[in-house]
């Protein structure tokens, strides 16, 4: 975005169109769009290039779901070791720190 010049007192004073702009690059941040992408969005705003945006949205929902599968994986291995760790009785090693130490995906 071009910087306005500083008008009286120092200030900035942005148009409603510069804010619109930031307030779509808040919501492409938002939904994990990188500023690169962004700026890519930002240049396929000419009605002609749908196509082209869907797909890079479509790229982004694949990797959001591969990072929902991954959360699920780590949430799993997290909840059996935390189960491990309420069984353990006496002078054992805690399943935790010991699955941390060797391979959790082995818990």
């Amino acid at each position: 975005m071009p910087e306005p010049t500083r008008h009286y007192g120092g200030i900035r004073r942005y148009s409603s169109a510069d804010l619109g702009r930031l307030r779509f690059i808040k919501t492409a941040q938002r939904l994990g769009f990188s500023l690169d992408e962004i700026g890519l969005l930002l240049r396929l705003d000419d009605g002609t290039s749908c196509a082209e945006a869907r797909l890079l949205a479509e790229d982004k929902l694949k990797e959001v779901r591969r990072k929902l599968a991954d959360l699920s994986a780590i949430e799993a291995a997290l909840n059996e070791l935390i189960t491990q760790c309420g069984v353990a009785r006496g002078r054992v090693r805690c399943p935790l720190i010991e699955a941390l130490q060797h391979d959790v995906n082995a818990a």
